[in-house]
């Protein structure tokens, strides 16, 4: 046993201490591992040894790293060759605990075993694999040293087994000392700690990940189109980070990103659009300015049928009083035409458009002015003590204002309810207790309808208020908008169309020019439009028309 005072005792405590700080800065679970054998075996002068971990049924204890000095063996670990033994079980057919094996032994109870000749022991343990890799590699296992490893909850997380300690002096092999045993016992509870907290960490991110896969498969269960967007926006966005990360030259130079701001981004990349799956369908997926639940256009259709219905009663009532046949049909093919001509005008400005024109405006609402008989006029006249009434108007006030939307399908009080999923989408982010290195999550996610003139939303920020990474997702978000096929309101635009229209966002405050040039130059908008737009929609660029752009 060494002397409180030996100079290797105080050895091997200052290794353990600085083994125990680094445990609790590696971040890299399979270096972590390697480090925690080799430090085992450094502290015992052991010949070789191994680290088991458990399975992930539980079932057996699996190799991960086999080290051995004077074969010349390094297996599994950070840089080993790959592991060619199978794993030992720590359960028997029937059912019941492998007793019998040192390390399967150690796992169950929770003990060291610490054997000074396996080849004079008679304590039970079978060790007929041990005797095997002897025979083979005429090798002698003399003493063996194992020790479990366990979390704070008693939970198996491996098994550290060594052999052949050197002893003083000569170096012949020995016993493991009882100091031996509790420095790696000592260790092993070190390890053991830090290994769950890579593990925990690890889990974490794994559920974290799943909670926003949760989030999107409601959004896309939701809005199916809305789901896309969720995907190829994230994917746009770090092509477009990682050319500015590679920029060598201009405003851009000095931009750039770790791995961790790679997750980072990525992550905010996912959840820019998760306040969305509060939005109602009818307005997230209106393809048509009188889409409800249903297009409101065939209630439409139905009252000019109603209309053309009454013009021709009203035409053969006045026949059969004695009017002119010729001149009634006449007059009624007439009236006729011009309903169907209102008609199909109206069912041509229920689809959402780039912009519907003032007269086309002042049409539907003089459309509007019709007078038509419903159902409940019908019967409001029925009882009424005089003559016909004049019925209803034949377009209702929420009809004539969605029929009038000048740009696209929504009205003004429809777009107030899209652009609150940004808002939304804040709150929901800013609730959660983001971590140090995901704590900018919700200003990536939540700036991407920002602009660099202030005139965006939901905070008016301007572009020096907002990072390289939010104002890289504001380009992802509207170039996979302009060039999306699948939305229900709107046709894909053309890929030259697209990039003329971002182009003039960068010449008029609304995105980030110099990231713009880079998503130019760098040619990410091609390759994302080769992977993922319509083949029909790629048409032929000329870069040097692009507004704002000069090669």
């Amino acid at each position: 046993m060494d002397s409180p005072n030996s100079p290797r005792l105080v050895q091997r405590l200052e290794l353990l201490t600085e083994l125990s700080i680094a445990l609790g800065d590696r971040t890299d679970t399979a270096a972590l591992l390697e480090r925690i054998l080799r430090a085992a075996k450094g502290m015992t002068g052991a010949d070789g040894g191994t680290l088991y971990l458990p399975s992930a049924d539980r079932r057996s204890l699996c190799f991960h790293i086999s080290l051995n000095d004077s074969l010349g063996i390094s297996q599994g670990g950070a840089g080993g060759a790959p592991i060619d033994i199978p794993a030992l079980a720590l359960y028997g057919p029937d059912g019941a605990k492998n007793m019998a094996a040192v390390a399967a032994y150690a796992a169950h109870s929770g003990k060291s075993v610490n054997i000074e000749d396996v080849y004079q022991q008679d304590g039970g343990f079978n060790f007929s694999g041990m005797r095997a890799f002897d025979a083979h590699y005429g090798y002698h296992s003399q003493s063996f040293l194992t020790v479990p490893m366990q979390d704070h909850m008693g939970e198996l997380v491996g098994v550290l087994q060594l052999v052949n300690a050197a002893g003083p002096g000569d170096g012949a092999v020995a016993a493991f000392s009882a100091t031996d045993q509790r420095f790696i016992e000592a260790l092993a509870a070190q390890a053991a700690v830090a290994i769950t907290n890579q593990q925990l960490i690890g889990q974490l991110e794994e559920l974290l990940a799943a909670l926003v896969n949760l989030i999107n498969i409601g959004i896309d269960e939701k809005s199916p189109y809305t789901g896309r967007h969720c995907q190829f926006v994230p994917e746009l966005t770090m092509m477009l980070a990682e050319a500015a990360h590679d920029a060598q030259t201009g405003p851009l130079a000095p931009f750039r990103m770790t791995e961790g701001d790679r997750k980072e981004l990525w992550l905010a990349g996912l959840l820019h659009d998760c306040g969305k799956i509060t939005t109602p369908v009818h307005v997230v997926d209106k393809a048509t300015k009188l889409e409800t639940i249903f297009d409101r256009i065939a209630l439409v259709d139905t009252r000019f049928e109603v209309l053309m219905r009454e013009r021709e009663i009203a035409s053969l009532e006045r026949r059969l009083a004695g009017a002119d046949p010729a001149a009634e049909a006449a007059g009624l093919a007439f009236d006729l035409a011009g309903l169907r001509a209102d008609r199909d005008f109206l069912r041509h400005a229920n689809v959402g458009g780039e912009g519907m024109s003032l007269p086309d405006q002042e049409r539907v609402r003089a459309i509007g002015a019709y007078r038509w008989r419903g159902m409940a006029d019908a019967e409001a006249e029925a009882g009424a003590a005089e003559g016909r009434g004049q019925g209803s108007a034949f377009l209702s006030g929420d009809e004539l204002a969605n029929l009038t939307v000048r740009f696209g399908t929504l009205t003004d009080a429809e777009r107030k309810i899209i652009n609150n999923h940004i808002e939304v989408t804040i709150r929901m982010l800013e609730s959660l207790p983001w971590p140090k290195h995901l704590r900018h999550v919700p200003e990536y996610a939540g700036g991407h309808h920002e602009r660099m003139d202030g005139k965006g939303y939901p905070r008016g920020l301007h572009g020096a208020q907002m990072s390289v990474q939010a104002r890289v997702m504001a380009i992802a978000d509207i170039f996979e908008a302009l060039t999306a096929a699948d939305r229900p309101y709107k046709k894909g635009k053309m890929l030259s169309e697209s990039m003329h229209i971002l182009g003039k966002f960068a010449t008029n405050g609304h995105i980030d020019p110099d990231l713009f040039d880079v998503f130019v130059r760098s040619g990410v908008y091609l390759a994302f439009a080769r992977k993922n737009m319509d083949p029909q929609q790629i048409d032929a660029i000329d870069e040097a028309g692009i507004p704002g752009y000069r090669p």
